[in-house]
């Protein structure tokens, strides 16, 4: 690749990683765009100068510091009310803050404001239009709200995604996420949406081999991950779990070590474990509080070290999950919450028409998972859309936020199917003291507002009826 220092550029992003009742985790970093012969591209992390750029990346936890960094913290009157200066690295823990309030931040690198105005977005090739890099008329919320005091009975609304990380410049798959990204941030303005919830499979290896893009280097996550969603990561915190395509399960390398880069796992999940509110390294396992109301309960369902093992048999892991999901009167380490919600990867129970239930799941997991009451758990990795009950848990699956399978399940028996759609999606969820109401919503084209996607039932009848749990 060849170009001049005219034809490069560096975009600047921003990422609220993390909030908690009184904390909030801000990140900044971005990426390099060139023109070449064949036209735009993400200049690749091993074409950048040797050194620690090269070695850290662009962005993420471990990318090199761009300079002196100021990051403030405003309230709704526009008084600073708390700030962080760092110089070691590309983000910044903001303490002190007040439980369930919105607020706004702002960072300058070296005095000047970072990622502030007209933002470049990549435009998708369409016809007379090459891809590349456009002026896009949007700027940067840079908005937070905290998590609500771990004693108060606030009711959360959250959007899931699963099976996403394609990139939007992928053809079909490509134009499925960016329709969905289009949907999650409809639906994250219409609604009180706090937060985002990743059903794995973050970012897959390029269309031709496991070892093309596979996202172990920071540019792999420009199309699949910064660029589609960088209007949501800006003011609402995601919670990722780990997928197949996350680690060497399905890719040439494992790419987790990135994934915590860029999602900065050991920052935001590091004191948790000391905490007994994580449990990592390798694996991914994680309790969220948010307030009394809603615990989200990270499960990681991949290949442990050795395959034919899974994380969640390691001994370690499961003394965690032992601890994690109390039965009724045994002690919880806190308060225990209205609503607990487990989130993987993996389906327990799936009606295909790829994959299969996970046998593993069942005899492992779901004994824990009943008796501590949950009543719903969600998933990816069936490249569609399934509502099933078996033994009084509802499963949702949840695995084509950009992938599709659009074949029919073919085992409704084995996966306990109520309803079932081949449609690219995402979840939209609603948690309140009485009841879960769970909608999922399908691509929205440009001027378009979300819809619900169209469900069936195994044999064949329109489902209309919201996706109810009551206590």
């Amino acid at each position: 690749m060849s170009t001049s220092e005219a034809e490069r550029f560096f975009e600047q992003f921003v990422y609220l990683v993390d909030v908690t009742d009184t904390s909030a985790l801000v990140s900044w970093g971005g990426f390099f765009l060139a023109r070449t012969d064949d036209g735009w591209v993400v200049v690749d992390d091993d074409d950048l100068p040797a050194g620690p750029r090269r070695e850290g990346g662009t962005i993420g936890a471990q990318s090199a510091p761009y300079g002196r960094a100021v990051v403030e913290v405003l309230d709704s009157a526009g008084t600073v009310v708390c700030s962080a200066e760092v110089a070691d690295r590309n983000h910044a823990w903001l303490e002190g803050l007040r439980p369930d309030t919105v607020y706004h931040y702002r960072i300058s690198v070296d005095g000047k404001p970072w990622a502030a105005g007209e933002r470049r977005d990549w435009a998708v090739a369409a016809e007379g239009r090459p891809a590349g890099p456009e002026r896009a008329g949007r700027a940067y919320d840079m908005g937070l709200r905290t998590h609500p005091a771990p004693d108060e009975a606030v009711p959360a609304t959250f959007l899931a995604i699963g099976d996403y990380g394609v990139g939007i410049e992928r053809g079909e798959d490509g134009r499925r996420q960016e329709g969905v990204a289009r949907t999650l941030e409809h639906l994250a303005a219409s609604h009180p949406v706090r937060f985002l919830v990743s059903l794995g499979d973050n970012i897959y290896h390029g269309p031709h081999s496991a070892e093309e893009q596979s996202g172990d280097e920071d540019d792999d996550w420009y199309f699949p991950f910064f660029q589609p969603y960088r209007y949501l990561i800006d003011h609402l915190p995601l919670y990722p779990a780990a997928g197949n395509h996350d680690g060497s399960d399905e890719e040439a390398s494992d790419d987790r070590q990135q994934l915590e880069d860029n999602f900065h796992i050991e920052g935001r999940f590091g004191e948790k474990e000391e905490r007994g509110r994580a449990s990592l390294g390798p694996g991914l396992f994680y309790r969220l509080q948010f307030g009394s109301l809603l615990e989200l309960l990270c499960v990681d369902t991949t290949w442990g070290e050795e395959r034919g093992a899974h994380y969640f048999d390691d001994d370690r892991h499961r003394d965690w999950l032992e601890r994690a999901l109390p039965g009724e009167g045994e002690p919880v380490g806190g308060r225990r919450p209205t609503w607990r919600i487990p989130f993987c990867h993996h389906p327990a129970h799936c009606a295909g028409p790829h994959h299969e239930s996970m046998q593993e799941q069942i005899d492992s997991l779901l004994p824990l998972y009943h008796r501590a009451g949950v009543r719903l758990l969600l998933s990816g990795h069936e490249h569609n859309f399934q509502h099933g009950r078996v033994d009084g848990l509802d499963y949702l699956v949840s695995g084509a936020a950009a992938k599709l399978q659009e074949r029919p399940p073919c085992r409704f028996t084995q996966g306990g199917t109520i309803s079932w759609a081949a449609e690219a999606h995402c979840l939209l969820v609603e948690v309140d003291d009485r009841r879960i109401t769970v909608t999922p919503y399908g691509p929205t084209e440009p001027g378009e507002v979300p819809r619900p996607i169209a469900r069936r039932s195994p044999d064949g009848q329109e489902v209309v009826r919201p996706i109810v749990i009551e206590r």
